[in-house]
């Protein structure tokens, strides 16, 4: 696998784990104890750390990679095994 590739689905695997991991450790107002003020959501985070978001999700995303690439080196998870539906009908006549 070239270095190219890894760092596009690492990439790929930051985005997906920053979305996975942003709404742990928010807290609202109303939890705070503190007053929402006027014009914002009652459900809006008054301690969002995106440096802490981006450093959880680049840790989740390289657990991530590391899964990732052991299945490509050993094979684990095929693309056969993931044919939930048997053959195609086109494909069963040659097509």
């Amino acid at each position: 696998m070239q270095w190219t590739s890894i760092l596009a689905i690492y990439g790929l695997l930051w985005v997906l784990s920053a979305f996975l991991v942003l709404p742990f450790g928010l807290r609202t107002a109303d939890e705070e104890g503190q007053e929402v003020e006027r014009g914002h959501a009652d459900s809006a985070p008054v301690n969002f750390r995106p440096g802490k978001v981006a450093m959880r999700a680049a840790i989740l995303a390289a657990v991530f990679l590391g899964l990732f690439y052991l299945n490509y080196v050993y094979g684990w998870i095929a693309v056969e095994d993931l044919n939930f539906f048997g053959t195609p009908p086109m494909k069963e006549m040659g097509y």
